[in-house]
């Protein structure tokens, strides 16, 4: 018989969650892996990380230590670490450094080659991540155009997260903290799927609250996000 999926499923849980109570399920069978536990009537959960199920009954938990691996797709946040005559070398919290093109840049041709600094932070696309080569970059979208890609402001500050948070900022329905503080403050923010988060705002003291709040979250359960966030939003001064 196949499980009903618990209303966790894709949420960040945290060891103590409760995602099922077997006393509910008559004749339903369940596989459990790593980072769940049955006590009792109750499934519980072991580590931190997203709730995963995959059809007819499997549950695990995903566990949001893991070190990025790269994939084609991917929008990520990478520090620019050395410049070579075709590429600058990238680090995204990769197994291996990145290489992004000079010419991968909406317009790019030898006349117009950018000239980024050792440290200079970027918002890049992942264009392919084959097991033992280094992975491609580009600053364009699929239509050659620059986008959202490109070098984040110097203002800014970059925070360091889990891919397991990085993938709840970018989820759908949006991450209630930011989505919180975003009714509430200004401030602008770049999400790598890679477990990095850029923050700018007018104040760095609005950078430091929002980068901290997002980074707590991940410790947090659903309801233990909305009590801080309301706690939070009270003692915040405008």
């Amino acid at each position: 018989m196949e499980a009903k999926p618990s209303n966790l499923v894709d949420q960040l849980v945290v060891p103590g969650d409760v995602i099922l109570d077997l006393s509910n399920m008559a004749n339903q069978t369940l596989k459990l892996s790593g980072g769940l536990r049955q006590d009792g009537d109750s499934i519980c959960v072991m580590k931190a990380g997203k709730l995963r199920f995959m059809k007819p009954n499997k549950y695990w938990v995903e566990s949001s230590q893991k070190r990025y691996v790269p994939s084609a797709g991917d929008n990520v946040l990478g520090v620019v670490v050395d410049t070579k005559p075709e590429n600058f070398l990238v680090d995204i919290k990769g197994p291996a450094l990145a290489f992004l093109p000079v010419l991968s840049f909406e317009g790019g041709t030898r006349r117009n080659i950018p000239k980024f600094e050792v440290g200079t932070l970027l918002y890049v696309s992942v264009v392919s991540a084959n097991p033992g080569m280094n992975p491609e970059l580009s600053c364009m979208d699929v239509n050659g155009k620059a986008a959202e890609y490109g070098v984040l402001k110097e203002e800014g500050y970059m925070f360091e997260s889990s891919t397991g948070l990085a993938r709840s900022l970018l989820s759908s329905p949006p991450h209630p903290v930011l989505e919180g503080l975003g009714k509430k403050l200004s401030f602008e923010i770049a999400v790598g799927i890679n477990g990095r988060f850029w923050v700018n705002a007018l104040q760095s003291s609005t950078v430091i609250l929002v980068g901290n709040a997002i980074q707590k979250s991940e410790s947090l359960s659903l309801v233990q996000q909305k009590i801080y966030l309301e706690k939070l939003l009270k003692s915040i001064q405008l």
